[in-house]
């Protein structure tokens, strides 16, 4: 057992840092393919139907992905830091009781697939699923917009439209793949812009709630840590933003085999954003093979 906090933080860098192919791109492209042939009926009456939309494996997988996220961040994490996230959590399951129960702020849609356990409908792996997309966002606007991040205006508003952006991504794969509908919306097509149609199904007042809770969320997190440790941390840790280059991977496969040209399109876009901040290392693919 590690002697202390700092040892335990270390084995920890260590492990991610060793598996970093595994993670970040094993996981993403095994889980695009899961959920796609899911999607599709694969395993339907095949003695592999209990992979079909598992929700166990769903939740394990996100997890993984997740680490190298949380260990990254595990170092800074305090007092101050933690309720930040626990009242981000809370405001997570909040917004997302009332929007399946009202239909606001993102528009009336209802889960189809289990995404693990579940508490009054919530999904309770909900701040798993929601809270990296804000973080990883945060932190690639700081690495993207270097002395511009000091400006609280750029930085906040910048990061605001990175959650719009990844959300363009991640809804209509996951509407696609049949995690949610929303109520009176379809899924478009290979263009997904006709009108009634929304954006492959995903209708444009989703957008404006995660507008809502984006704000909400940069707003806690600006608040709870601390900037320039953040910065160091980046500096030192190279593997960071890993879960990001997994959301690329995974959501961006999706959305290319549905044909969600412009969401797959906008996942390349991203990792462009993270080629340019030197956190897409192609490193990792070269060693593999």
């Amino acid at each position: 057992m590690p002697a202390d906090r700092r040892e335990a933080e270390a084995r920890l860098d260590a492990l991610v840092r060793e598996n970093r192919f595994t993670i970040s791109v094993v996981f993403p492209v095994v889980g695009a393919v899961l959920l796609v042939a899911s999607a599709e009926g694969v395993f339907a009456g095949t003695p592999l139907s209990p992979l079909a939309f598992n929700g166990g494996m769903i939740l394990l997988g996100t997890l993984v992905m997740r680490s190298p996220l949380v260990v990254g961040l595990a170092p800074l994490v305090g007092r101050r830091e933690l309720a930040g996230i626990g009242l981000l959590s809370a405001y997570a399951y909040g917004i997302e009781y009332v929007g399946i129960t009202t239909g606001w702020p993102y528009g009336e849609f209802e889960y189809l697939v289990a995404l693990g356990p579940e508490l009054g409908g919530v999904p309770l792996g909900l701040p798993v699923f929601f809270l990296p997309l804000v973080a990883n966002a945060y932190l690639l606007s700081l690495l993207l917009l270097g002395e511009r991040a000091e400006r609280a205006a750029v930085r906040l508003l910048a990061v605001i439209a990175l959650v719009l952006v990844m959300d363009v991504v991640l809804d209509p794969g996951a509407v696609a793949l049949g995690f949610w509908a929303y109520e009176g919306v379809a899924n478009a097509g290979a263009l997904g812009v006709r009108s009634g149609a929304g954006f492959y199904g995903v209708p444009l007042s989703n957008y404006a709630g995660w507008v809502v809770s984006a704000t909400v969320a940069v707003v806690v997190l600006d608040a709870a840590f601390d900037r320039a440790a953040l910065r160091e941390r980046l500096a030192d840790c190279e593997f960071m933003l890993d879960d990001m280059v997994s959301f690329v991977l995974l959501w961006g496969g999706v959305n290319l085999w549905f044909w969600n040209s412009v969401a797959a399109a906008v996942a390349v876009g991203i990792g462009v954003g993270l080629a340019r901040a030197d956190r897409f290392d192609a490193s990792l693919f070269r060693e593999a093979f």
